[in-house]
């Protein structure tokens, strides 16, 4: 890792030159309302001023919907267009959040564990994530109590902290992608040898539970009547897997129109009541309750026993998107605190 000093002044310059690059700058828009990431020419349209966006930065990784492939019939012979990573645009992403950026970890085991997934691969090479420390924070977040913080670099190529309000930011170097910035933006850039004691300008934000002893009290509550008290609200909406910046269910659909046709890859959810069901019709996930159990076993339990990583980054937007008020946090709590 490298630090250096950068003037908040200095970040529009640095803004042109990466566009000016030929790169595609992916930022904080707000849309309709709503602070969310989006393409943009202009850095006065970049806002700074929240807590979190209203959904999280996956989709530039893993996006809602994308070809697999693209076919044409013929007389006597099928024409097949296959994805081509040099379609694949170059993308800085800005303004990320310590927990956003910390959910690439996740993502990057999911599409590697059993084969390499060769469109999120590509996609991941192309990407370089700018990070910016978290100030404020809500009682939704819970970075914290998952392994991370308001200044954690993980998932970063450069994360910048605020020193205060006289308009100096660290800028934390994690990767040879940020490195690439520094060295095409240098004289933007001072060279220092400290942090510069960056944990007091962090927003604080408390640990609420232990993710170990959660997971390791979830097998044991496998049949407990938690899952039914906890899911009992849920409407099975999928709000919460579609914000979350983990979350990579997905579904294969296929399109046909006459001689031509497309392989769609798409987010599906596992709170969704089709997402388990048969062929025969049969599910074993019938019951909301089961499925609200999938997802925390999922994150808390299946991830770090197969994968090493855990699949909840403390964001908290499950909650803040959630339209019958269901909060991961106090559901957590409860597994810590309640008897079986």
């Amino acid at each position: 890792m490298a630090q250096y000093l950068i003037q908040k002044s200095s970040f529009e310059g640095l803004f042109n030159l990466l566009k000016d690059s030929g790169k595609t700058v992916v930022a904080p828009l707000l849309r309709n309302g709503k602070v969310i990431y989006g393409a943009t020419e202009r850095f006065a349209d970049i806002r700074t001023d929240f807590i979190q966006t209203a959904q999280s930065v996956k989709e530039v990784a893993f996006p809602r919907a994308e070809t697999l492939f693209g076919y044409k019939k013929e007389k006597d012979s099928v024409i097949l267009k296959d994805f081509d990573p040099s379609d694949v645009p170059e993308i800085v992403v800005w303004g990320v959040r310590p927990c956003d950026a910390m959910g690439m970890i996740p993502l990057k085991a999911i599409f590697n564990w059993d084969y390499k997934d060769q469109l999120f691969n590509a996609r991941m090479d192309r990407i370089t994530v700018i990070g910016f420390s978290c100030r404020n924070a809500d009682e939704s977040c819970f970075c914290t109590s998952v392994g991370g913080n308001p200044g954690s670099t993980e998932g970063s190529d450069i994360l910048f902290t605020a020193l205060g309000d006289n308009g100096d930011y660290l800028a934390e170097v994690m990767t040879p992608k940020g490195m690439a910035i520094v060295e095409m933006n240098g004289g933007l850039f001072n060279e220092t040898h400290g942090t510069a004691g960056k944990e007091k300008y962090l927003a604080d934000v408390p640990v609420k539970f232990d993710r170990e002893k959660v997971r390791e009290r979830l097998m044991a509550f496998f049949t407990s009547d938690v899952w039914l008290e906890q899911s009992l609200r849920c409407l099975g909406c999928g709000a919460c897997a579609f914000v979350c910046p983990t979350c990579a269910c997905f579904d294969i659909q296929d399109e046909a129109h006459g001689k031509n046709g497309t392989r769609i890859r798409c987010w599906d959810s596992c709170g969704f009541s089709l997402f388990t069901q048969h062929t025969s019709g049969h599910n074993p996930r019938e019951v909301q309750s089961q499925r609200w159990r999938q997802r925390l076993l999922h994150k808390f339990s299946y991830m770090p026993e197969r994968l090493t990583v855990y699949g909840c980054t403390g964001c908290g937007r499950c909650s803040r998107a959630c339209p019958a008020d269901m909060n991961i946090l106090e559901h957590l709590i409860s597994i810590q605190e309640v008897q079986k």
